[in-house]
């Protein structure tokens, strides 16, 4: 799966901060939805397939913790 490069990251942060300067908390949650749309649009899903995939991922994962502990 693609991600997004370090530079985009940059890119979204210094324009959510702009539009939001005195607000982190909401800062932040339009940042992770900026970054969620450029992935589901670089793996060219639609929203639904990436929350599938990223939800299956993390309790795979969860999973392997678990028994491991």
């Amino acid at each position: 799966m693609k991600k997004i490069s370090k530079k985009e990251l940059s890119q979204i942060t210094k324009m959510i901060e702009k539009e939001f300067p005195e607000d982190p908390a909401l800062q932040q949650v339009h940042i992770a939805r900026q970054i969620i749309r450029r992935e589901v649009e670089l793996n060219k899903m639609d929203f639904g397939d990436y929350v599938r995939l990223v939800s299956t991922s993390t309790k795979e994962k969860t999973k392997t913790k678990s028994v491991h502990q």
